[in-house]
């Protein structure tokens, strides 16, 4: 029974605070999982989760919700502007677990931890029959799930799934976008590739042994803001950044020939971290105090990597540290032009900022084709292909490790993640010309060492607002304007043609 002296709004707080504690230790079994765990711990781990994620998803279900949301309601004047902002991503929490039936998220969570083991495994060995076998039930849960949300919110089940990582987004405004981009990006691709200066051989003699690599990498993250005492880097198979914001877990992946993957990796993921380090002290634990979208997020990372890592001052900037950790040989022009070069590739993580948008494209059609019903998983490799000539003009036929199986957001059960990829870079674009409407050229601020202005700008704009603002009103704030994806054209004809 509740006390008549706390709030609804009081009490609700205190419910969406029990919730993110579980959720710190999902996080952190998601991060060992990834990092560290024993290969034979796979079922009981994901057991472990699947009972946890059902523990979380009916705090979020809890029969005296019902209430203590139509009382705060009737009480939003006697709310800040702060806590009402936090009520309103409280009720969409609220929404989204309201939506799905527990044991839908019980064995979905279980199927995907089952999938993502074995595809660690399935990938390396090219075995898409393997695979699909594991992924054909997971996209049963995901094709549920989808139709439950959607029929909760009166929306598509696509839409519904992107609602989970990019709210107020759609499948139709997606189209829009991604046929305008479509409509200057192949040319533009081909005139960059036409323009290019031809890199130098590469030298496979020369060995970049992974400590040193790694050294680099947490000289280059503090260098950039990120504090160890709140988060560590670790190696994974795929490259990402997770835990939560006073404990940031990133991770990347090492090749001893060449020492840029990894460490572009690093600087992207350093987006991330400094994304979550950044966000509200205040709201801590609280909805208002997370993320605002995953195409936010991204647009931090790629600031980072795109804009921040593609300038030549800031390559300049970091040259004495190449020099003292690996002996690189490379000029600071020869690493800067390795890092701008355009060239179609079969990995999207691997990909340049200019091709990049293909490989989304062809996801965000697989994606609604597989939730459709249009394309059965049995005809993905083919259509994967097919897609990959159109845009890139390379084929994957019978390459399953570079083509469909490249990823591990499907392993994992997360469709509709991959276009906030691209949000996320129109998004940074559109900062990187309000900043330098405010503060003067990038390139200009990274050579004379005010890079903390940069990360300050980013501070008061993004990461402090956290959820207070929806993702709109952020852009609107932060830029003066909406979504608008001529920046990202922008930029680029100004990176790799001026």
């Amino acid at each position: 029974m509740r006390r008549k002296s706390v709030t609804a709004y009081q009490q609700l707080s205190d419910h969406f605070q029990k919730i993110s504690h579980f959720e710190h230790f999902a996080a952190l079994g998601d991060w060992d999982q990834a990092t560290m765990m024993p290969s034979a711990g796979s079922d009981h781990r994901a057991a472990a989760m699947a009972e946890l994620a059902r523990h979380i998803h009916e705090l979020k279900n809890a029969p005296e919700l019902t209430d203590w949301f139509a009382e705060a309601q009737q009480q939003l004047t006697q709310l800040s502007k702060a806590q009402q902002a936090n009520l309103r991503e409280m009720l969409w929490q609220w929404h989204q677990a309201n939506c799905v039936p527990a044991e839908i998220v019980q064995a979905k969570t279980a199927a995907a931890y089952r999938c993502e083991h074995q595809w660690r495994q399935q990938r390396p060995a090219n075995d898409w029959q393997g695979f699909k076998h594991n992924l054909q039930p997971l996209l049963a849960l995901v094709k549920e799930e989808a139709q439950s949300r959607a029929a909760a919110s009166n929306i598509t089940p696509y839409d519904a799934l992107l609602a989970r990582f990019e709210p107020g987004m759609t499948a139709a405004r997606l189209t829009q976008i991604f046929d305008h981009l479509s409509q200057w990006l192949p040319t533009l691709i081909q005139q960059i590739c036409e323009r290019q200066p031809a890199l130098k051989p590469v030298d496979t003699n020369i060995r970049y042994p992974l400590s040193r690599q790694q050294d680099l990498g947490r000289e280059v993250m503090q260098f950039l803001g990120f504090d160890f005492q709140q988060g560590r880097l670790d190696i994974s198979a795929h490259p990402f950044c997770g835990g939560v914001p006073g404990d940031v877990r990133l991770t990347t992946r090492y090749d001893e020939h060449s020492f840029l993957p990894a460490l572009l990796g690093i600087i992207h993921e350093t987006g991330h971290a400094s994304y979550e380090q950044g966000l509200p002290v205040a709201w801590r634990g609280q909805p208002a105090g997370l993320a605002r979208s995953m195409g936010i997020h991204e647009s931090q990372s790629l600031f980072f990597e795109m804009q921040l890592a593609g300038s030549a001052a800031f390559i300049k900037r970091l040259y004495p540290m190449l020099k003292r950790h690996l002996s690189c040989r490379d000029s600071a022009a020869e690493l800067h032009q390795q890092i701008l070069q355009v060239q179609p590739g079969y990995i999207r993580v691997d990909a340049d900022e200019v091709t990049y948008p293909c490989h989304i494209m062809l996801r965000f059609a697989a994606e609604q084709a597989l939730l459709n019903g249009s394309l059965d998983l049995a005809d993905l490799p083919d259509f994967w292909d097919q897609q990959m000539q159109q845009y890139l003009g390379i084929s994957t036929k019978n390459n399953y490790r570079d083509g469909c199986m490249q990823d591990i957001h499907w392993a994992v059960g997360e469709f509709g993640y991959f276009p906030s990829y691209t949000l996320g870079a129109m998004y940074a674009a559109q900062f990187r010309f309000a900043l330098e409407k405010q503060l003067g050229s990038l390139d200009v601020l990274l050579e004379n060492d005010r890079l903390p202005e940069v990360l300050s700008w980013l501070q008061q704009h993004i990461w402090q607002q956290g959820s207070l603002l929806d993702t709109d009103t952020l852009v609107q704030q932060a830029t003066g304007e909406p979504l608008n994806p001529d920046y990202l054209h922008r930029h680029l004809r100004q990176r790799y043609l001026s």
